[in-house]
């Protein structure tokens, strides 16, 4: 509505009664009388007023802004600003506030926008009313001016609605029992009447003609149903109250909170808090909770049935979880309450199945990754575990699997930092057969003790701690780890401890943590001890991957009470299908003597130490009738000296010089090519506890040069050695594919040179029955040159063995599958360890290849008991021998008393001391 402020009248209509401010004479502010504004149709609901209160001292109300007219000039604003009053407040001009109905209370502290209340704007006046809203704000309820925003307490308005609701819920409540018990009031006066009905046709004072139907006598139902009411009236209760009291607790908290500084948790955040930590440490809060939600439904429903049913409460509960178990059932219900209820429990029962399928889900998901990611536990008893993944890993469950043939198979667990799948996809690469043997893989650390529980470490017979590929300080260092691990287990171990070692200088120490329950194998010395016994005889790397494989003849320990008080040179002879190598001693604590005397007489509880092909394959017989007969007067044993090339270098070179100038003559030479340095090398000796100056047999010679580049070879003398060892390089073993791709470069190379400086034999050259190679042929140079000098390759990948194999220009030594024999051999027998370190040592008795004519005459029959008669005569223990015309050497030959006609181009295999 407009105002003409040049009618004189209507100027004057307005100031007819005393103003409650002063204002401005400006045209454009008009103010309207309160009756005008209290009889508003937009007046704003429910305003706050203080019409008899005074404002506060402190208030000074602020002029209004200068707000342009479009009609005066800036001097129109020289008269005092028009104040307000409690109620009303000044308004800008309807030509500037241009809004839509409404305006919007801001949060000046958040910025966050709150509610709306009507703009009212009549002739561009805004309602008092509103302003007063605003007003309130200043003592913490409403909208207040802060700011230039209007705020409004939104804790006080979420409280009056949650106490409206819960104001109109009690009020439904009682209209709903109300309902309830005029329903209960009329029965009873049904009741009351029936009564009286049936008096009355008593007295005969009632015709019967009449047609009145007697109804029969209700007794308690009044009871029954105010019973009813009150189990309906329980079961609302029970799902509202605790609702109502956490939001009722939660709100007070946060008006208590409001004036601290630090802000205080929500109970609803505690409370999603702990419900978290309960379902996330134990495992079963889940099923449990849900098992209580599920009967807290079946009750509640049966109470609300029992309240709207006629039927009994036991009827109800049963009904109630016929509508949780199923969702159709409620489509019978007759009537509006019944429905309501069956309906709502429905519904919940479709929640509860949802949720219980929903675990049951996660359980059997969870369950699968488990077995997927190898986190089950392994419930096996006498099995070999394998801590640890390396290139052994294959020959090593090979080896094991042909020791439990015998027994129709066995169990094999793996444990390792690799995924189960992997492993698993890995072994089956390898194509082995197993022959009955179960291989089980597991993810774990092995210096976790719940991992090593998890795979049932203290039932195992036997624990086999490989050594990790890489650096051998850091090997050993977690091989010592992981026996720390062992040695921690609560239930402790059943078996014995293996451990693989790659340095030397580490085994005293895995001794001392472990004790009696660890025996170690040292990769590296042994292949290093190894390959100088090979290369100083030939042909004797096939004879041990025979001894320590359990393919054909190990080593076994056995007690044959029936063999006590016989001397040692009859126990030889008492075994058809085995041979006798050494007596356990008990009287000198279970020491192992290897090839004792013969004069030993074998005492109670001694063990007898043998080569069979099985534990079961041997057992003692009658004592044959044997003929010794007497060694060749010429016997001797040629000592001349040797000259050897080394290419490459290893670790544990001072300890391989050592063992060579303890074994070699004296005047023998080796000659040293690598890369390294000389003065990096003589460092490396002194480092090694080495001094050159006390060597006895042997004078080193040092050439550098890179044994992959032919021009480097070419200047050695390689026609003139003795034997060649090529060393897998320690630059590159970390990568056996790679150090053993360097090793057969260094082998051809080295095989073709000297081929080229060699003259060529006229006779043509037969490979075992692989064909004949003509003089001109590659193969036959290659094989020409085989038989002036022995080359010895280190090999570490096995694939790299059929290689050498075919070309049969070389012996070699597998080393990683050597490794393996020897650690499954210690894992099914610890006492073989203490045979093998004798047998590798630089001391005691050690294994040969001698010729024939050593121990018999040419054409001379013998049987195998008769030679080895003889070569008692030496106190040496013959194990097989090699014809003339074989390929490989026959170790505990079979039909011993057989004779056969000798030669002297046959060599035999003994056991026997170090000259």
């Amino acid at each position: 509505m407009t105002v003409d402020s040049s009618s004189d009248n209507a100027h004057n209509h307005r100031h007819s009664q005393p103003p409650p401010y002063s204002f401005s004479t400006d045209r454009d502010w008009f103010f309207p009388s309160p009756s005008y504004i209290h009889n508003s149709p937009l007046r704003p609901i429910n305003p706050r007023r203080r019409l008899s209160t005074p404002p506060p001292p402190s208030f000074q109300p602020k002029p209004p802004p200068p707000f342009p007219s479009s009609r005066s000039s800036a001097n129109s604003f020289s008269s005092p600003p028009p104040y307000r009053d409690d109620r009303f407040h000044y308004a800008p001009p309807a030509s500037v506030r241009r809004r839509p109905l409404g305006y919007r209370c801001y949060d000046a502290s958040k910025g966050k926008k709150k509610s709306e209340l009507p703009d009212i704007v009549e002739g561009g006046v805004k309602s008092a009313a509103a302003e007063d809203v605003s007003a309130v704000g200043e003592k913490g309820g409403g909208c207040g001016k802060r700011g230039g925003y209007f705020v409004r307490d939104v804790g006080v308005s979420r409280l009056q609605l949650v106490c409206s609701v819960a104001i109109l819920l009690t009020a439904f409540s009682a209209l709903v029992n109300r309902n309830f018990a005029l329903h209960a009031e009329v029965l009873d006066l049904q009741g009351k009447v029936s009564e009286l009905e049936i008096r009355l046709q008593d007295c005969n004072l009632w015709d019967s003609s009449d047609g009145i139907t007697v109804i029969p006598e209700v007794g308690d139902d009044g009871d029954n149903k105010r019973l009813k009411n009150i189990s309906l009236m329980s079961s609302i209760a029970v799902l509202l109250i605790p609702t109502l009291f956490f939001k009722c607790i939660d709100r007070f908290s946060k008006l208590r909170s409001s004036d601290n500084v630090s802000e205080e948790v929500s109970l609803n955040k505690q409370l999603a808090y702990r419900v978290d930590v309960l379902f996330s440490v134990h495992p079963y809060a889940k099923p449990l909770a849900l098992l209580i939600a599920t009967l807290l439904l079946i009750c509640l429903g049966g109470l609300a049935l029992y309240g709207v049913t006629e039927e009994c409460f036991a009827d109800c509960l049963w009904l109630s979880w016929t509508y949780v178990a199923s969702a159709g059932n409620h489509a019978d219900s007759e009537g509006l309450g019944p429905r309501l209820v069956s309906l709502s429990i429905s519904f919940g029962g479709m929640l509860i199945f949802a949720m219980m399928l929903g675990l049951v889900s996660d359980a059997i998901s969870e369950k699968f990754d488990s077995l997927r990611k190898g986190k089950s536990e392994v419930v096996e008893q006498n099995h070999t575990l394998i801590l640890g993944w390396s290139d052994k890993l294959g020959s090593l469950l090979n080896q094991l699997a042909l020791a439990n043939e015998s027994l129709g198979g066995g169990t094999i667990v793996v444990m390792a930092e690799h995924d189960k799948e992997e492993m698993e996809l890995d072994i089956a690469k390898m194509e082995f057969d197993f022959r009955g043997t179960s291989v089980i893989c597991r993810s774990g650390s092995p210096l976790i003790l719940a991992d090593l529980k998890k795979v049932s470490v203290s039932k195992a017979r036997a624990v086999i701690v490989l050594a990790e590929d890489g650096n051998a300080d850091q090997s050993d260092a977690r091989a010592l780890r992981t026996v720390l691990s062992l040695t921690g287990v609560k239930e402790g171990l059943r078996g014995h401890i293996v451990v693989e070692l790659s340095d030397l200088d580490n085994e005293v120490l895995v001794k001392l943590v472990g004790g009696d329950l660890v025996e170690t194998v040292v990769a590296h010395d042994v292949i290093g001890r190894l390959m100088i016994q090979c290369a100083r005889q030939p042909g004797l790397a096939q004879i041990w991957e025979d001894i320590l494989g359990f393919e054909n003849c190990e080593f076994y320990i056995k007690k044959w009470p029936q063999l006590v008080d016989m001397q040692f040179e009859d126990v030889l002879l008492a075994f058809p299908d085995a041979i006798p190598c050494g007596i356990k001693v008990a009287s000198r604590g279970g020491k192992i003597i290897l090839n004792p005397d013969d004069s030993y007489v074998l005492q109670e509880g001694d063990e007898v130490l043998v080569i069979a092909e099985d534990d079961d394959t041997y057992a003692p017989a009658e004592l044959p009738t044997v003929w010794r007969g007497n060694l060749p007067k010429d016997f001797s044993v040629p000592q001349s000296s040797e000259k050897i090339l080394f290419c490459g270098w290893r670790r544990d070179m001072e300890d391989m010089i050592m063992v060579l100038d303890a074994s070699l003559a004296h005047g023998s030479e080796l000659w040293m090519f690598n890369e390294v340095l000389e003065k990096e090398r003589e460092q490396k000796f002194i480092d090694g506890s080495l001094d050159i100056s006390r060597l006895m047999n042997i004078t080193l010679v040092h050439r550098e040069g890179n044994a992959v580049i032919r021009r480097h070879l070419e200047s050695l003398p390689l026609e003139s050695f003795d034997s060649i060892l090529i060393l897998a390089d320690e630059s590159v073993e970390d990568s056996a594919i790679q150090a053993d791709s360097r090793s057969l470069a260094t082998l051809l190379l080295i095989r073709d040179i000297q081929a080229k400086r060699l003259p060529y034999r006229e006779a043509t050259v037969n490979l075992g029955g692989r064909g004949s190679f003509s003089q001109g042929s590659w193969m036959g140079e290659m094989q020409q040159a085989s038989d002036k000098s022995v080359i010895i390759s280190e090999i570490l990948d096995p694939r790299t063995k059929n290689l050498l194999s075919m070309s049969k220009i070389s012996d070699y030594v597998l080393s990683n599958e050597l490794v393996s024999m020897a650690l499954a051999m210690v894992a099914e027998d610890r006492q073989i360890n203490e045979v093998l370190e004798e047998l590798f040592a630089e001391e005691g008795n050690e294994l040969h290849i001698r010729p024939a004519d050593l121990y018999l005459h040419e054409g001379e029959q013998l049987s195998f008991y008769e030679v080895l008669l003889r070569a008692r005569l030496r106190r040496e223990i013959v194990i097989g021998y090699r014809l003339a015309n074989a390929e490989k050497a026959v170790i505990n030959p079979p039909g011993k008393s057989e004779r056969r006609v000798w030669s002297h181009k046959d060599v035999l295999v003994i056991i026997a001391e170090k000259e």
